[in-house]
Formats: structure tokens, C-alpha cells, sequence
């Protein structure tokens, strides 16, 4: 006998070769979250590029026609990339948007202020459930954008997006809830595998280049005791170093986790000891359905090492 998954995959690939809906999504950990729950059917196009930055970057030609020819678009909304809302307005204004920032019950935190984290709870700020329309004070100014670093609302977000592909593509929409519930299950396998990873180094100081790591930190009980820049990329100025470099020798911190794309010289300026390189965005990874598990883990896997002695 036949599984049941395997005939709607059977039957699912079958309607997709005539009729697979087009995909656009924002940012490559979304994209991978997407093509898991499209897997059979189709593959989504991704928006922003490997290496670009989300917070600013210019639209070419080709993801112009991408938006254009898209029947959905998925991102995680204008918090993040704040340039991306008019275009959508004058290139989609057809097709069906999944902005997941305003997903119910999903895990929502408060962007952090000030020089220094040490001593706060991980989960001060959090706002756990609710839209932002529901959250008096959560508007796209004081929430922080990086949500897909929670595996929670990774696995949130995949059953949101075959709700949202379903209703496009009937004939598939068995293919995409199954496939959405098996990544999302999957998701507790990899939370598991990066805690292992984490937990010779669990309780060591470090700071982070760019404030964008906290939904990570938070899952995985990492908390960092200050950044070096906020949420949206903007570096401290010479006064907020000061006040870092303070934070950095009173908690004895040796460890700055940077980003690829950022200027390294930063954490030399705070008098930083040792420097781990992080991507929240899976620049070096290839697009696809794998990148979000290989994500996760080379952040923890960038972090133990920086943290190790």
C-alpha cells in the first residue's frame, strides 16, 4: 500500500507541472522556510540576494519581474525592509501577501536599547502572542525584525505559509500542510542538536557586532550582554563604544560574534579579544530548503568556538 504522503506528493507534483503558483519571498531563511512547504510542487524566487543586506538594498530588474509575475508574495514585512512596502503596492498589488511579522501567536520581542544587556532576563520584552495590531505598544519601531532566528516561529510561520499557498492552489494544498507540519516537527531535532552545540560554552560573556541575534539568544538560553549596533545597522558613536567597551571589561567578555558583511574593526575599538563571524542570513549557504537547519547551526557552531578557550 501507497502512503497517504506519498500519493499527495505524487498527485501534488503532477497539478504543479501545470499550474505551480509563483512565490516571491523576502530573505534566504525565509525562502528556505518556504521551499520546505513548496517541496513537490514548486520553488519560490528569492528577493534579496545572498550578502545583501535586508535593511537597505535597491530592487533590480530581475526581482522587479519576480514581483510582478508573482500570485503571492511572503516576507516577513516593513519593520525589516522597509523599502520593499511601496514596490509591492505598484508590482503585486494583485497577489495574495503573508507579511508573518503579523502571524498570531508568535513569538514577538521588544528591540533592546541602551549600551549594555548584562543582568536582564533573556526574556524581558517578549511579547508572545498577539499581531501587532493587537500589541498598543508594538509598532515596526520597538519590535525587533529578526524572528526567524526562533526555530518557534519558524515552525509558526511554514503552517501560515500552506494555509496562504493552499487557498491559492487547491490541488496541493495536502502536499503543502504535510510538508509544513513535517518541518515544523523537524524543528525540534534541530533545536536539540544546536543546544548540544551550545552548552559547553552556555554561560560565557559575549557581545554581539549587530543587535540582531536576540530571538536566537532567547531560544536557546544565549543571552549577550551588549551590541555593538542596533537592529538596524547602525553603528554607535563614540560615546555608546565608550560605554561598551565598559560593559565588555566589567563582564570579562572576549568574544565579539560579528557578521560577515560588517566592519571588523568595530569590535577592535571596544578592545574585543576575539571575533566569531556569524551570518543571520545564510549569505554562504546555498539557497534552498536546507539553508534554515544550516543556519542555525552555524550560528551556534560560530559562537561555541568563539566562546571556547
Amino acid at each position: 500500500m501507497i502512503p497517504k504522503t506519498a500519493l499527495a506528493l505524487v498527485f501534488g507534483a503532477t497539478a504543479a507541472g501545470a499550474q505551480a503558483p509563483q512565490v516571491a519571498v523576502d530573505i534566504a531563511p525565509v525562502h528556505a522556510l518556504v521551499a520546505q512547504v513548496m517541496q513537490g510542487v514548486g520553488a519560490p524566487e528569492l528577493i534579496v540576494p545572498p550578502g545583501a543586506s535586508p535593511h537597505g538594498y535597491a530592487l533590480q530588474p530581475l526581482q522587479m519581474r519576480s514581483l510582478s509575475q508573482a500570485d503571492a508574495v511572503i516576507w516577513v514585512g516593513p519593520a525589516l525592509t522597509p523599502w520593499l512596502d511601496a514596490p509591492l503596492d505598484v508590482l503585486a498589488s494583485d497577489a495574495s501577501q503573508l507579511v508573518l511579522m503579523d502571524a498570531p501567536q508568535m513569538l514577538k520581542l521588544k528591540v533592546r536599547e541602551g549600551a549594555g544587556f548584562h543582568g536582564r532576563d533573556p526574556g524581558d520584552g517578549v511579547e508572545e502572542v498577539g499581531t501587532d495590531a493587537a500589541l498598543p505598544d508594538a509598532t515596526a519601531g520597538n519590535i525587533d525584525p529578526h524572528a526567524w532566528l526562533a526555530p518557534e516561529n519558524a515552525a509558526l510561520w511554514m503552517l501560515e505559509i500552506a494555509v496562504v499557498l493552499g487557498a491559492l492552489d487547491p490541488d496541493n494544498a495536502l502536499t503543502y500542510e504535510e510538508n509544513a507540519r513535517d518541518g515544523a516537527a523537524a524543528l525540534a531535532g534541530l533545536t536539540s542538536e544546536v543546544n548540544a552545540i551550545l552548552e559547553p560554552v552556555r554561560s560565557r560573556p559575549f557581545v554581539v557586532s549587530h543587535d540582531a541575534f536576540q530571538y536566537f539568544e532567547r531560544s536557546f538560553h544565549m543571552p549577550a550582554i551588549a551590541a555593538l549596533s542596533g537592529g538596524d545597522g547602525q553603528d554607535p558613536d563614540l560615546v555608546g563604544a565608550a560605554q561598551i567597551r565598559e560593559v565588555i571589561q566589567t563582564a570579562g567578555a572576549t568574544c565579539v560574534l560579528s557578521e560577515p558583511q560588517l566592519d571588523s574593526g568595530l569590535a577592535d575599538a571596544v578592545g574585543a579579544a576575539r571575533m566569531g563571524v556569524a551570518d543571520p542570513l545564510g549569505a554562504t549557504l546555498d539557497p534552498g530548503p536546507a539553508l534554515y537547519g544550516d543556519l542555525l547551526r552555524g550560528l551556534a557552531t560560530a559562537l561555541a568556538a568563539c566562546l571556547r578557550n
